[in-house]
């Protein structure tokens, strides 16, 4: 997530430079086919244009619209998560009753470090690469990367996951297709077996579980919209008619420059170039800008910041824990925070 005031042009003029290059290329051959082989024909009226435009503009609003839904409904995801594992580091905490301190500290830290390992499951699954996503498809995202680094693309999950499970339990887990909710499964057990030893009271028991039950539905919202793309339809309409318009805008900005050649003389002809390129990039930054917010979690500059509140929940967790010793907080980098 980018957290500075604003993206500075140095930035994002390169990110978006190819959609200035096609525009350039769009817009100098027909003029250059205009005024110096005189094809005065390539001038159309600008009504079909502006009818064009404004159909291009609706559907690209429509769709901004839905992806930044998307990207806000993934953030407020994270936030429940944020109080469900708070919630949750309270109760098992408090819930389970041991008779010796050593031992009380030592389940409280097992069932605390099994949910750390969850989280760190549940944010490399969702920074894993699908098919529809932009990220690594795109050379402009690509190039951007070199501002930033996705931390799940540092290191690999099981070493993320060692300092917090048993040889036994990470190698259960590691062998698991959804290993966040195999880790979640392990939580239930344990909970169990704690309860049938009366270490967790009969009253106690089903609330706690109940916290279990939330984490659930919260992963299993954030891989809703991991696993469903925005709607093929309607990203391809906003691509075909954003692209039609800005191949149309040449030829309407010469039908309008030619009634001014009388005025101001034919070279008035060339205004066609940066005019275009100018409309036309306001257009296709529009259409960049819905694709890279499709996917919250895929690892791009403006996706939810799911390492840094992963590492903030375990910062909060370790100091109930009583735990002096806690892990840094997850930095900006050039504004951005992964």
């Amino acid at each position: 997530m980018y957290i500075g005031c604003y993206y500075r042009l140095k930035h994002f003029i390169p990110w978006t430079r190819k959609k200035i290059y096609k525009m350039l290329a769009l817009s100098i051959v027909p003029t250059a086919l205009f005024y110096w082989l005189g094809w005065k024909w390539l001038a159309i009226p600008w009504v079909p244009v502006a009818l064009l435009g404004t159909a291009a503009a609706f559907i690209s609003g429509f769709r901004n619209t839905q992806t930044y839904n998307r990207w806000w409904e993934a953030r407020q995801i994270y936030g429940a998560i944020i109080n469900s594992s708070r919630t949750f580091g309270i109760m098992a905490r408090d819930f389970v009753r041991m008779p010796r301190l050593e031992e009380d500290e030592h389940i409280h830290r097992e069932l605390f470090y099994r949910h750390f390992a969850w989280l760190t499951a549940m944010r490399f699954q969702l920074r894993e690469t699908k098919p529809w996503e932009s990220l690594l498809t795109r050379s402009y995202n690509r190039e951007y990367m070199r501002y930033y680094k996705i931390p799940e693309r540092e290191t690999t999950l099981e070493d993320e996951l060692r300092p917090f499970l048993s040889p036994t339990e990470l190698a259960r887990v590691m062998a698991s297709k959804n290993k966040a909710a195999q880790l979640v499964a392990h939580q239930s057990d344990r909970l169990k077996e704690l309860n049938r030893s009366g270490y967790i009271s009969e009253f106690s028991y089903p609330v706690i579980e109940q916290q279990l039950r939330d984490l659930y539905d919260q992963e299993g919202r954030c891989e809703r919209i991991k696993n469903t793309p925005y709607p093929r339809q309607f990203s391809s309409v906003n691509l075909y008619f954003t692209n039609t318009l800005c191949a149309m805008l040449p030829f309407g900005f010469l039908g309008e420059f030619t009634k001014l050649v009388d005025k101001f003389g034919e070279p008035i002809i060339w205004l066609t170039v940066p005019f275009s390129v100018l409309i036309g990039w306001v257009f296709l930054v529009l259409e960049q800008i819905g694709e890279v917010t499709e996917n919250p979690f895929e690892g791009g500059p403006n996706d939810v910041p799911i390492s840094q509140i992963s590492r903030n929940i375990e910062i909060d967790m370790r100091e109930m824990l009583g735990e002096t010793e806690l892990p840094e907080p997850v930095k900006a980098m050039n504004d951005i925070v992964m």
